[in-house]
């Protein structure tokens, strides 16, 4: 109910403050089980893509936000779940699959933290092992570094990736890597179109 409020009621006023500018928004409606995978530069990217798109998202937290009893059920209001980002967490993994066996939309930040060069760092293979495991597509996003701050939130959506037509003839023990790789060479090349475009 907490979710629906904020994305229905309060969320047009906050898009409204923000004027966000979005490149194939359509992107974010896609039909069945997906996985929003984004670079990561502030706290309030969750907050825009989930608004942005049409389904409700469901993403992981660090798992710090969920210590206190307000910020546990803050966060899982708002459809988000823990997550240890110093180790293999594979409850959260656990979660993230039942989501996508539901038909349901989950968002993943693959840096595992928020950038503070604002350039994409190096990306962790929990995403890729997510689409191998579920056959889920993965929809790239790259978010402007300027977004919040000084100028209002530009983003661009790009085409659904699918692991298997990545992986197709490698080795079960190069896929999680070479997908990796994929998707990284993605949100970079989203980052190139973001720039001529602006």
């Amino acid at each position: 109910m907490f979710y629906i409020v904020v994305k229905y009621l309060i969320g047009p006023f906050i898009l409204l403050f923000w004027r966000p500018r979005v490149i194939n928004r359509k992107g974010l409606n896609i039909k069945g089980p997906a996985i929003f995978i984004s670079n990561h530069i502030s706290m309030a990217d969750p907050l825009l893509i989930a608004l942005l798109a049409g389904r409700n998202v469901h993403f992981m937290a660090k798992k710090e936000l969920f210590e206190k009893p307000l910020g546990r059920w803050f966060f899982k209001a708002l459809f988000a779940f823990p997550v240890n980002r110093r180790a293999t967490d594979l409850a959260s993994l656990r979660n993230a699959m039942q989501l996508l066996k539901a038909g349901k939309v989950f968002g993943i930040f693959p840096e595992g933290k928020r950038s503070v060069t604002f350039e994409l760092d190096e990306l962790e293979n929990g995403a890729a092992f997510l689409a191998l495991r579920s056959g889920a597509p993965l929809v790239p996003i790259y978010i402007h570094p300027s977004s919040y701050r000084t100028q209002r939130p530009k983003l661009i959506v790009g085409e659904p990736i699918l692991a298997a037509e990545v992986v197709a003839g490698l080795p079960h023990s190069e896929q999680a890597s070479a997908l990796t790789s994929a998707l990284e060479a993605a949100i970079l090349a989203l980052k190139g179109k973001l720039q001529e475009a602006l």
